[in-house]
């Protein structure tokens, strides 16, 4: 590998309104009607303060779900499955029936993995309420589902339920929520949150230093981050190198490679050894910025050492070597990484295939797809490459590829296509989704409300704020008129942007055209109102809201607690 390297010799359309002007009380308000409460959940609290129903006998034999996990492996059908042994665990306890332990607790990872969070946290309700008392890994996993979708607030609340229920967190659980306040900027609840952890006599471990390091230099800056590392040693916490590695690449995203070099050489001074993620952290700063003898030296330094290199270290070279337009020497390291016993990724091959599309080279992009599919298959990051071609004006080309690619999917050729189409407008390519929908109904396809909200998603996160609004014209008339969940994704997208003033003008237009909003119409306004800190307006408005039982006593909780309002 070393002798490789020594060989290598869309705009925003709508402006932000001026931050200065004081907002009143949204309009929406007078629109409100007087809607059932929409609860997330209304908690365990509700099922323990009523009597159970009547429960067998424990020796009884406990019902068993029909099966959700056999037979055709189609997106939907899986979903009407997995429905329909939630009804019936419903139904069943409601007679008085114990659910099977093992096969609840599968139900509530299943639920969760499509996307069915209330349905999971009902599975848990369920079980509590039926005498079988959810595994404590269950309600870590739950946690940690609530924390990755930004719920911490009311994971926080399922936290507190646990110990009523004879399940005390441990330092995985209070992690989860460390890692989910830090992921969502809030640095300083985290480290109240680490208080309270140590109160409770739990020990705080690498993983929950790592996550308020990271967040800290990510709000505050490497520095800061340093000061914060310093506190943890002087208070007696004891960090390992993955806390240090934390750091090192802090100054690495500020640019500051030389400051990262002075800490990376100061590591064994503070009894640490660097590692093979050490060396990835200054190995990817260097390559990318072209400096290959000092990338040579660092891997030399590897060899002496007697650190091997990682499949990362492989990917780091042939994503930077494609990026610099080497694709020759790319291709070599990857030869060589399977030579040498490493199984190549998708991720390592996605830039050399984006690289040969933006030079138009498609017997290469062919060539390469071909050895790909000997070793892995493709990801979303595959799909995105492949795009590169609309960039250059070959979109025929890319369809024909991906059409191709869809032939080898156990999926249908229409969820392939949404799929894809959903994948590029996550990452930014929007004008290659719409350029590839374009292509997909020529065979047939006809986008769905999910393919249509991925649009407006892609389109506000480029900034192009007046072209969603304006696909929602289009949308009508061509006769597909936007649901709920379309405008629930152009309002998201609006208060993303920080224009939630625009938002609110599409919830008026919204109700004049005769839609019923939802609780999560209501949530992502109040949520854009606290995201432009405008903490005193949202907190008044999420009140209203509650008392006219338009969101669950739950979610204003939750919003409250997450976005520290009064």
């Amino acid at each position: 590998m070393t002798a490789l390297l020594h060989s290598i010799s869309a705009h925003p359309s709508s402006k932000p309104p001026d931050a200065t002007v004081t907002r009143c009380k949204p309009r929406f308000l007078s629109h409100l009607p007087n809607l059932p409460s929409l609860s997330l959940n209304n908690g365990f609290s509700r099922v323990l303060a009523s009597p159970p129903v009547a429960l067998p006998p424990k020796d009884a034999a406990s019902l068993s779900l029909p099966s959700w996990r056999n037979g055709k492996n189609e997106s939907r059908i899986k979903e009407v499955r997995l429905h329909d042994a939630f009804l019936h665990l419903e139904h069943m306890v409601g007679k008085g029936h114990r659910p099977d332990a093992a096969q609840a607790t599968q139900l509530v990872y299943d639920l969760c993995k499509s996307n069915k969070i209330r349905k999971a946290i009902r599975v848990m309700e369920l079980m509590a309420s039926s005498g079988t008392t959810p595994e404590p890994s269950t309600y870590t996993f739950l946690v940690n589902q609530l924390c990755k979708r930004g719920n911490v607030g009311y994971a926080m609340q399922l936290v507190d339920k646990m110990e009523e229920h004879g399940c005390p967190p441990t330092t995985i659980v209070y992690n989860s929520l460390v890692r989910g306040l830090c992921i969502h900027g809030n640095l300083q609840q985290s480290l109240q949150l680490l208080e309270r952890l140590m109160h409770k006599g739990l020990i705080p471990n690498v993983f929950t230093y790592s996550f308020l390091l990271e967040a800290a230099y990510k709000e505050r800056g490497a520095d800061e981050a340093v000061r914060l590392l310093d506190e943890i040693i002087a208070k007696g916490g004891r960090p390992n190198l993955v806390s240090y590695n934390v750091l090192l690449t802090g100054f690495c995203k500020e640019g500051r490679l030389e400051d990262a070099m002075q800490f990376f050489r100061g590591l064994p001074s503070k009894g640490f050894r660097p590692n093979v993620v050490s060396y990835n952290i200054l190995l990817r700063s260097l390559c990318y910025q072209g400096r290959w003898e000092e990338a040579e030296e660092l891997l030399a330094e590897m060899g002496e050492r007697n650190c091997d290199p990682s499949i990362i270290t492989y990917n780091i070279l042939i994503g930077s070597l494609a990026y610099h337009g080497r694709t020759e020497q790319a291709v070599d390291i990857l030869e060589e990484m399977a030579r040498n016993g490493f199984k190549p990724v998708a991720a390592s091959y996605n830039p050399i295939i984006a690289r040969f599309c933006k030079e138009g080279k498609l017997d290469m992009v062919l060539e390469c797809l071909d050895m790909m599919h000997r070793h892995c298959t493709p990801n979303e990051g595959t799909y995105n490459a492949i795009a590169v071609l609309c960039e250059e004006g070959k979109v025929d080309d890319a369809f024909s590829i991906l059409q191709s690619l869809g032939n080898k999917q156990n999926a249908s050729m229409n969820d392939f296509y949404r799929n894809v189409i959903s994948f590029l407008c996550k990452k930014g390519n929007t004008f290659a989704a719409f350029q590839l929908l374009h292509e997909t109904t020529k065979h047939g396809f006809t986008p769905d409300s999910y393919t249509n909200s991925s649009l407006i998603r892609g389109l506000c996160i480029e900034g192009m704020l007046d072209e969603a609004i304006e696909l929602f014209e289009v949308m009508e008339e061509n006769g597909n008129k936007p649901d709920i969940d379309n405008y629930n994704s152009l309002i998201l997208g609006l208060c993303k942007a920080q224009r939630t003033d625009l938002s609110f003008d599409i919830y008026e237009s919204m109700i004049e055209k005769g839609y019923v909003p939802n609780e999560t119409t209501y949530t992502i306004l109040v949520e854009g109102l606290a995201h432009e800190d405008e903490a005193d307006l949202a907190a008044e408005v999420l009140k209203e809201l509650y008392y006219r039982n338009i969101v669950s006593q739950n979610t204003m909780e939750r919003i409250t607690m997450q976005y520290d309002l009064d």
